[in-house]
């Protein structure tokens, strides 16, 4: 794929700021360290243990948030007790009405976000939230004097906001709790008492955008003359005026005191150095994972040592699992820096389906989709294994039934069913807490068949869901806020989609894959950056707060700009030291998954200051695929599959089902593979026709073997309804037709039968008609010249009548037919077309019908249910297409002419030498 450049050793940021404090003589292993985040600190422990070469105890390494939290003497509270306290407060201020805890939900985490940063750049938050009040005023504000009670209780919400405010940092402050915002407004406020009480050297590393708070700590440290701030930022980006890397750093350099008597330290000159930098477009996002494979493996075949200075910085971090399926087996140690969202686990959509499915559930129990799809999840099989229930059979068993909707009453009614199991999971509820006692005992459950199962990643996800539950549980004794499962749902599903499943490995070792922000303050030789694209790096416009963007900066808060700002400032930090760089973007453009590439690459291409750069449109190895027409040889055994099912019988159905397609006949037929049997939600047509078909039967029973009385029938019209009813029961089985669709259908079938039954009243005006068959089975033997086996022709006839002295043999048909379906012209066409399978199928009919009797004269046709106005449609032959002359006539001439094609066709279907052939349908 490529060559890599060979270079010295590469000296990161890191050595640098402790080479320099080295060589400034400060006492290193007795220094405060803080820097950006805990990863940058274990890498620190490494540099330090290097430079010193002896062992040493571990001087005090912080990330910026730990040392804040110390200085403040708060501890964070958690997501969820800053939504309960939240709404604790929301309720504790105004008399206005308020909205329900479920409502709450949709909104409060945005309000605690903006809590957050008001507090972090210590803003006044008293004339921040009243000007906020006074905009919505104004965006409210009516040409009318009166305002509606929803619009006095919107307003009265946004002018207690200050107040709201001031109760929730109170109530955390009550439990030495704090948001983040609310414990860097408490440091920052401390920071004096701090610095009296310690002495040691400071020194922070590798910072870059400051919030308020942040910037007032370090100031206030770095004015004892011996604490120390390294910027990690090359000079080329410093001097750049309009380059967005620079932008906070040059804001630093010109307001802070410390830099009026202090120069700026940690400014490096790396940037403008040859490297192999290079940008690839590739197809969609897993096409950037394949390619990302490749490159790793061909970086191992051509210099495995540089593996272990390599990093895959992933701009999209939901493709970690398609990337860690994209790595060749020879990499044997990898280290996953950045969390996986909990919310893409096994387990996490177990639960969150759990809950669904409760919502989900009706007066008359649970449609079949909602309970189907949550039994195929592979935690409640595990589940129904435990007590002695298979998922796959449960499942059958309603599609069996066809149940539309389960209540416990058909699950007690299942083979398997086993009440303990039916509890634990398809139980009634009373309050959502009591509905987390259920999964805090299904989690146990599951503990213990995820450990004999040794899935310890499982058992993992399983602990957080445990953790985010007995924090639920807590909260809701102490707040009684949650009284809706559908509450509970958007808490939970707020709850996983924040929490992160860490992954445990030597950070030191291996392959290393991290998200953006873990990859502060690190350098690598080779730097594979992925969704390199718009909306993702950088990440746009996107504006989750209440507070207006003009608001934002009136008051010194950040916007997007300033969002972007940091990531094009991660962006150009880590390609600073780097020597071979890989710029992935998808070339595919997608609302959801990022747009054109992004605007940092164009930077990078339009720089007249790089041109080592390398732009290329990646595509994807793609096997080709031919779609090859199915062919199945005839072996030995399937001969004598194909003999034995000749000698119980071909039926007009099968032979036309070779007709149509041979494939679907060896499949449907010889084999015996149906559709998957589903459950019919609303009547299938297949269905209908078999309740059409009985009732009529049923209808005409009485009249066998004999004429059928006109006064009779009229009569028999009466009893259709109680007819249908049980032939729904018979035929539908435990499925519902008592309202929806079904309902319809069922009065649709009704009247059906009554304009049939309407028609055959009609003429027996004017004609005699005698039933002498009905549902009659047909079996005769074909004799085949070139065929020395038993070969049976078998079928059931609907009816059979005499019609005003001419015998007909009668087909039902529920859907459509018309004449053009049972008019032949060319003989031929009816074992080589399927337009013609109707008229075939009355053939076969007449053939064994004729076969066992010495009549020499028939009529066959079909009754078309839908199409009742023509009447019984007669099979015909024509001498051509434009004949208009129609003998339906079927006699011995009819009947040999189509013994030749039927010979024929069952010869083909038995000759060894033609296989199975495909026909596209």
């Amino acid at each position: 794929m490529r060559s890599f450049f060979i270079f010295t050793y590469m000296v990161s940021f890191l050595e640098d700021v402790i080479k320099e404090l080295y060589n400034d003589q400060v006492d290193i292993g007795k220094s405060i360290y803080v820097l950006p985040s805990k990863r940058a600190g274990t890498f620190l422990k490494k540099v330090l243990s290097k430079k010193v070469g002896k062992t040493m105890i571990s001087p005090d390494i912080y990330s910026i948030e730990e040392f804040v939290e110390k200085i403040s003497g708060l501890s964070y509270a958690t997501q969820t007790q800053q939504l309960f306290e939240l709404y604790k407060s929301y309720l504790q201020v105004g008399t206005y009405e308020k909205e329900s805890f479920e409502s709450f939900l949709s909104w409060g985490q945005t309000l605690i976000q903006d809590i957050n940063e008001i507090d972090r750049y210590l803003v006044d938050a008293s004339s921040l939230l009243s000007g906020l009040a006074a905009i919505q005023e104004v965006n409210h504000w009516s040409h009318g004097d009166k305002k509606t009670s929803l619009m006095k209780n919107y307003l009265h919400f946004w002018n207690q906001l200050y107040h709201i405010y001031i109760a929730f940092n109170s109530n955390l402050l009550k439990n030495n709790l704090g948001h983040q915002g609310l414990v860097y407004r408490k440091a920052s406020e401390k920071i004096q008492e701090y610095i009296d009480l310690e002495k040691r050297v400071h020194v922070f590393i590798g910072f870059n955008a400051l919030n308020t708070s942040e910037s007032t700590i370090i100031q206030a440290i770095l004015n004892d003359s011996i604490s120390k701030i390294y910027w990690d930022l090359d000079e080329y980006f410093l001097k750049d005026q309009l380059h967005d890397a620079g932008l906070f750093i040059r804001k630093h350099k010109t307001s802070w005191k410390h830099f009026e008597a202090n120069p700026i330290k940690g400014i490096s000159q790396h940037y403008n150095q040859n490297k192999d930098l290079r940008v690839i477009g590739t197809p969609k996002n897993i096409a950037q994972t394949k390619f990302v494979g490749d490159l790793i493996e061909n970086i191992q075949k051509e210099n495995p040592g540089q593996l272990k200075d390599t990093a895959i910085i992933l701009g999209d971090e939901s493709l970690l699992n398609p990337l860690l399926n994209s790595l060749p087996n020879t990499i044997t140690s990898v280290n996953i820096t950045m969390g996986q969202k909990l919310e893409l686990s096994g387990i996490a959509t177990f639960f969150l389906g759990f809950i669904e499915l409760h919502i989900a559930k009706s007066n008359r129990g649970w449609f079949y989709k909602d309970f189907t799809a949550f039994v195929h999840n592979p935690f409640t099989a595990m589940l129904l294994k435990q007590y002695n229930i298979n998922a796959g059979e449960l499942i059958s068993h309603i599609f069996l039934k066809n149940w539309v909707y389960i209540s416990n009453k058909e699950l007690s009614r299942f083979p398997e069913a086993n009440q303990e199991a039916i509890s634990r999971l398809f139980f009634n509820y009373e309050t959502p807490t009591q509905f987390v006692e259920k999964c805090s005992t299904l989690i146990q459950i599951l503990k213990i068949i995820l450990e004999k199962e040794n899935n310890y990643l499982a058992l993992e996800q399983l602990y957080k869901i445990h953790t985010l539950f007995n924090q639920i549980k807590e909260l809701t004794h102490e707040f009684e806020y949650l009284n809706s499962l559908k509450g509970l749902k958007v808490l939970f599903r707020q709850l996983i989609a924040s929490e992160t499943m860490d992954f445990q490995g030597d950070p030191l070792e291996g392959l290393q894959i991290m998200g953006m922000l873990e990859s502060r303050n690190l350098d690598f030789e080779t730097v594979i950056l992925t969704s390199v694209n718009e909306g993702i790096l950088p990440s746009g416009k996107s504006n989750n707060s209440f507070i207006p963007f003009d608001l934002k900066i009136e008051f010194g808060l950040p916007t997007y700009k300033e969002k972007d700002a940091v990531y094009t400032y991660h962006f150009y930090r880590l390609m600073q030291r780097a020597k071979n760089i890989y710029l992935i973007y998808n070339t595919e453009p997608d609302v959801l998954e990022g747009g054109e590439k992004s605007r940092l690459i164009t930077q990078i291409l339009t720089d007249e200051n790089r041109t080592d750069v390398i732009e290329k449109i990646a595509t994807p190895k793609i096997q080709d695929i031919t779609i090859s027409q199915k062919i199945v040889d005839k072996s030995p055994s399937l001969m004598e599959l194909l003999y034995s099912y000749a000698h119980n019988g071909f039926s007009p159905s099968s032979l036309s089902n070779y007709i149509r397609n041979p494939i679907d006949f060896y499949k449907q037929n010889l084999l015996g593979i149906q559709d998957t049997e589903e459950v019919e939600e609303n009547i299938a047509a297949n269905t209908m026709g078999t309740i059409i078909h009985d009732t009529l039967e049923e209808l005409y029973t009485p009249f066998m073997d004999k004429e059928i009385d006109r006064n009779q029938l009229i009569k028999a019209k009466e009893s259709v309804e109680s007819l249908v009813h049980k032939n729904f029961q018979k035929t539908y089985l435990d499925g519902a037709y008592d309202s929806g669709k079904n309902l319809i259908v069922f009065n649709v079938v009704i009247r059906y039968i009554h304009d049939f039954l309407d028609k055959e009243i009609m003429e027996l005006l004017h004609h005699n008609v005698k039933i002498i068959g009905l549902e009659k089975k047909l079996n005769v033997q074909v004799s085949l010249p070139n065929v020395n086996r038993n070969v049976v022709l078998k079928g059931k006839l609907d009816r059979i009548d005499v019609f005003d002295g001419i015998i007909r043999i009668i087909d039902y048909k529920t859907g459509k037919v018309e004449k053009r379906h049972l008019e032949i012209v060319d003989w031929e066409n009816l074992i080589a077309s399927q337009d013609y399978s109707k008229a075939f199928q009355l053939l076969c009919y007449s053939y064994m019908f004729l076969s066992d009797n010495t009549i020499e004269n028939i009529n066959a046709g079909i009754f078309s249910i839908k199409n009742l106005k023509e009447g019984l449609i007669l099979f015909s032959k024509k001498s051509s297409p434009r004949d208009t002359k129609k003998n339906p006539i079927i006699n011995k001439e009819v009947v040999l002419e189509f013994e030749k094609l039927l010979h024929k066709l069952i010869e083909e279907i038995l000759n060894p030498k033609i296989p199975f052939i495909e026909k596209e349908v």
